[in-house]
């Protein structure tokens, strides 16, 4: 299999690809790069992971073996600490061990294929790539999909758009698990904590309803026994005083009534605080939504002002120690030509003289409204970083630029407004990750996004 899971897009600049071949550019992690190993394995037999294409051990690996799997066979043939290893250098020394073959391959084979004997044995029984296809579709709406992906992966009948079909759902299966859970897990706090308040509150108004009722029991009792005897002796013969029995008959039934309608109106009163509980915890929910966006917005207000200070106290230095030191603020970005689009014409004047304080070219353009947009797409093939204000820019030149930036694999970056003291902020950043010489991640991994 010479060809990747997908098929890469084409990029100008840096030679065309050739399929048949197998050249592709070189970027991301060791677990995306692509395979020049050819694979001459038997169309009889299964195929064997280390004859697998590499661009599929990441994702063999992390679907069908458990981080706990991996933790006890992997430091067998590697040097590394079982207890102490995180487990992304767990699942990238595994998928090393799968691209190397020799024992470390055939030990993570064998434990795919002891785990999975029953779906291997299910599998073995397709004679045709289609047979095979069915077999993926049935385990994927049931989702059972370890033993189904690893099954087809090495079935002897697996051609190469079945095994790119597989590896494109399992890829997208698992951005639609993760978006899912991590959203799940935020309603279930939630929810959580609003049932356990209101569970509280309402076990506090059922103890109160039920004093209440029991109160009430206990004197309906009582009123029905009164009313009662009551009646028996006005069915007796009626003595002398029977005209004050029938009063005092009267004023308890009009206390019976009366007492009725306080328990109606408590009833009443407690569906309304309920309501009113409800509605206050809906708030409470809105505004601590509100509070957590202006919580984030401040830290990146404050790193922008405590950037600015810094780039303001450097400004005001002395020329002599200016002089001194001998090189500019933000070191790292000398030579550097950046590409600054959008922006208002009093910031960008500030922004180009701090770019050059620092040694690095400034090429402004406006978006269109004075700049032509088709020097827009000239300017930024070759530049180094690409900064917009994403408060400051037309969505139409914010598409041709994440579009161009992109087919010529430069980085770009929004700033959150056009102030200065974004651009600052960001500078400071770019400046302090220069320094350390570590290149920004590939943009283009097939695994990772």
């Amino acid at each position: 299999m010479q060809a990747p899971p997908f098929r890469l897009a084409r990029t100008p600049g840096l030679g065309q690809l050739n399929d048949s071949a197998g050249s592709y550019p070189r970027h991301g992690d060791a677990c995306c790069a692509p395979s020049t190993r050819s694979q001459t394995h038997s169309p009889k037999r299964r195929t064997r992971l280390s004859e697998l294409d590499s661009h599929l051990h990441c994702s063999v690996i992390g679907t069908c073996l458990s981080t706990h799997e991996l933790r006890k066979l992997v430091p067998r043939f590697k040097a590394l600490d079982r207890q102490h290893a995180t487990d992304l250098e767990i699942h990238h020394a595994a998928v090393e061990l799968a691209i190397e073959g020799g024992e470390g391959g055939k030990a993570l084979h064998k434990a795919l294929d002891e785990r999975y004997a029953t779906t291997i044995r299910r599998f073995d029984k397709a004679t045709d790539p289609q047979a095979v296809l069915a077999l993926w579709n049935e385990a994927l709406a049931s989702g059972d999909i370890p033993p189904a992906y690893w099954a087809l992966i090495t079935h002897p009948q697996a051609t190469l758009d079945i095994r790119q079909a597989a590896f494109g759902e399992l890829h997208m299966l698992s951005h639609l698990v993760g978006a899912a859970n991590r959203a799940d897990i935020r309603r279930l706090v939630a929810l959580e904590e609003e049932n356990a308040e209101l569970r509280s509150k309402v076990e506090r108004q059922q103890s109160r309803l039920h004093e209440m009722s029991t109160r009430h029991d206990t004197q309906t009792r009582e009123l029905t026994a009164q009313i009662a005897q009551l009646e028996t002796q006005a069915r007796q013969p009626r003595p002398a005083d029977d005209t004050a029995r029938e009063a005092e008959v009267a004023t308890l039934r009009d206390a019976l009534a009366a007492r009725d309608a306080r328990l109606a109106l408590h009833t009443s009163r407690r569906e309304a605080a309920e309501q009113r509980a409800a509605d206050e915890q809906e708030r409470v929910t809105v505004l601590r939504a509100t509070l957590d966006e202006t919580l984030a917005l401040l830290k990146t207000v404050q790193a922008e002002a405590h950037a600015m200070e810094r780039t303001l106290q450097a400004s005001a230095a002395e020329p002599t120690d200016a002089a001194a030191s001998g090189r500019p603020q933000f070191t790292g970005l000398e030579g550097k030509r950046i590409v600054y689009v959008g922006g208002r014409p009093g910031s960008n004047a500030v922004i180009r003289r701090i770019v050059e304080t620092a040694g690095a070219v400034l090429t402004v353009h406006d978006g269109g409204v004075e700049d032509r947009k088709g020097l827009l797409a000239a300017a930024l093939p070759g530049a180094d970083h690409v900064v917009f204000p994403v408060d400051c820019i037309d969505h139409d030149s914010m598409n041709m630029l994440k579009r161009v930036c992109e087919r010529h694999q430069v980085v770009y970056f929004p700033l959150r407004t056009a102030s200065v003291a974004s651009f600052v902020e960001w500078l400071t950043r770019t400046a302090e990750r220069d320094t350390t010489g570590q290149p920004p991640a590939s943009r283009f991994c097939l695994r990772h996004g």
